[in-house]
């Protein structure tokens, strides 16, 4: 009898184990996955295009509410702006067109940067335009209708079922916003393609007023532009040139100084523009420290993240000033003992929104130049490209 029960108790409890096996194998089976097959970064051929010192010098002159003090802040800004002759301007801007720009310059300019990248991305790829199922196009300061959206899919005369979006007013986010909807509509979506397109409207947007902190926009921002291609295809994983292991968001808007640090106003003279004020260097620091809350148990080892709990409690029971802890997370005076990112993250790619935003980040995740150098390079490359700078850049990615 005894040992009938006892048999019958090692067969329900196999029985369980082996269903509880088959549920976790069903549900990471089921889990969603997103996969970056390629990238096509948007490099005009036409070398009339790049934004050299001879073409800063035919703009800044054309502008004539410029007076001395704000030819001198254009000069010192520029030259430590850590933007190299090579970026790219748009072509209105370049023709002498900035302070009158016209619709179909607009449209122009969208649909060279646009149709460029994805006609190269198609080709590379061999994915036929009717294989999408999901476009998101990220176009910040330019909403035309029909919507930028509605012109790829007739251009390449997509399927009628795709599931198409226009984000607009997100500003250098925007692609990163993208790729989240992107990683969101896969778990409803299997066995799919989708298209991000990243890129923003300068031409329409240039400042041409004196505003310091209007016309510093001038100074960074630059066109350009990408196109992606992902699947949640697992057969696929191995062409696949990045996975995306996790992506975290978080939004700042409430914060007033967060809010207006980076604002389309007018001046007082009626300039429309985009304001960028001091405030946004401590914003950027500010984000991604919330960011890091999220992202480091996700990412650190277990051994790091014990030392770095094991090492607060000795701050804390020793009574050290909170200020002890230096910006490479270790005490200014001693062993390091702080959080050390590197041993769960191989590259730190910061968006290149600007120098002072670059070295900024940097120092509050205490980062060394090697860890900086792409951000710098991306950012001497091809300048602030808005959400297009932000697409390979604000991943904390892992090569496959």
């Amino acid at each position: 009898m005894e040992g009938g029960l006892t048999m019958a108790l090692c067969l329900i409890t196999l029985l369980f184990t082996i269903f509880t096996l088959f549920k976790l194998l069903l549900q990471w089976k089921n889990q969603s996955c997103c996969y970056m097959l390629a990238y096509q970064c948007y490099k005009p051929i036409d070398p009339t295009r790049k934004l050299n010192t001879d073409s800063c010098v035919k703009i800044v002159l054309r502008n004539k509410n410029l007076g001395l003090d704000e030819y001198r802040f254009l000069l010192k800004t520029i030259v430590s702006s850590g933007i190299s002759e090579h970026t790219y301007a748009p072509k209105n801007v370049l023709e002498g067109h900035e302070e009158n720009p016209t619709l179909n310059e607009a449209v122009a300019e969208m649909d060279d940067i646009i149709f460029d990248t994805l006609d190269k991305l198609f080709a590379k790829t061999l994915v036929s335009p009717s294989d999408i199922k999901i476009l998101v196009v990220s176009v910040s300061l330019f909403s035309p209708s029909p919507c930028l959206t509605s012109r790829i899919v007739n251009r390449y005369k997509m399927r009628e079922d795709i599931k198409a979006f226009n984000l607009s007013g997100m500003g250098c986010s925007a692609s990163i916003v993208a790729i989240d909807l992107v990683n969101n509509l896969f778990k409803c979506y299997d066995n799919s393609y989708a298209i991000v397109v990243a890129t923003e409207s300068m031409g329409p947007n240039w400042y041409v007023g004196k505003e310091k902190q209007m016309v510093l926009s001038n100074c960074l921002f630059r066109s350009g532009g990408c196109s992606m291609l992902f699947t949640n295809k697992r057969e696929l994983k191995h062409q696949a040139m990045l996975k995306l292991n996790c992506l975290v968001r978080t939004h700042l808007g409430a914060n007033d100084e967060a809010y207006q640090c980076c604002i389309q106003v007018e001046d007082d003279s009626g300039y429309r523009g985009f304001r960028l004020t001091k405030n946004l260097p401590k914003a950027a620091s500010k984000i991604f420290a919330m960011n890091l809350r999220v992202l480091v148990p996700k990412i650190l080892p277990w051994r790091e993240l014990s030392r770095y709990v094991i090492a607060n409690s000795f701050i804390r029971k020793n009574k050290l000033p909170k200020g002890a802890m230096g910006a490479k997370g270790g005490l200014r005076q001693g062993p390091i003992i702080g959080l050390n990112l590197k041993t769960g993250v191989d590259h730190f790619c910061i968006h290149p929104g600007g120098r002072a935003v670059i070295d900024s980040v940097g120092k509050s995740l205490g980062l060394n130049a090697y860890d900086l150098e792409p951000a710098r390079m991306a950012l001497h490359r091809f300048g602030n490209t808005s959400s297009a700078g932000s697409s390979l850049r604000e991943w904390l990615e892992v090569t496959i």
